[in-house]
């Protein structure tokens, strides 16, 4: 039975794990590592096999910079399950505790950067339709998606989202 439950003191290193196992390279674990002790503002959960970490995901603020003002939401980023149990509905289960959890919080907006054909099953639709778009150059246009909460800080606004500058080294 898989469980989901807040970061604790102690959990570091097997998060470490996952995010290194899931990504195949430890540019995210590095990432998560550096948020660990620069963002207090962020929510970090893990899926739990019994007593072992199994999946991990990440919301840290996020920015959408727009002409005359700036909106402060969350950014999911990253979320990792062990490749052994992946395909088991964690890394879903994840997701939803963690949008549930912004939204009891909250949060106007949520953005991420990810699979489109995995995240618009929990609401996220491509940015662009809101006229945002990534910081990052490259990034595909529907790959770059937000999870709107509140309409109205959002309407009529256009810019870029941006995630916290301690990703760029994963970019």
């Amino acid at each position: 039975m898989i469980s989901i439950r807040k970061e604790q003191i102690g959990d570091e290193e097997q998060i470490r794990i996952v995010n290194t196992r899931a990504f195949g390279q430890p540019a995210e674990a590095n990432v998560v590592d550096t948020l660990r002790k620069n963002c207090l503002a962020g929510e970090s959960l893990v899926a739990l096999d019994g007593d072992k970490i199994v999946g991990h995901i990440l919301f840290t603020p996020a920015v959408i910079e727009a002409e005359r003002k700036e909106i402060v939401g969350m950014g999911l980023a990253p979320m990792a399950v062990l490749p052994e149990f992946q395909r088991q509905g964690i890394g879903s289960k994840l997701i939803r505790t963690g949008l549930d959890e912004m939204r009891k919080t909250e949060q106007p907006f949520v953005i991420v950067l990810g699979h489109p054909e995995y995240y618009p099953r929990f609401g996220f639709v491509r940015a662009s339709r809101y006229g945002i778009v990534s910081q990052y150059p490259n990034v595909p246009d529907d790959a770059f998606m937000i999870l709107v909460y509140d309409q109205a800080a959002l309407a009529g606004v256009s810019g870029i989202g941006k995630y916290r500058a301690e990703f760029d080294a994963a970019m």
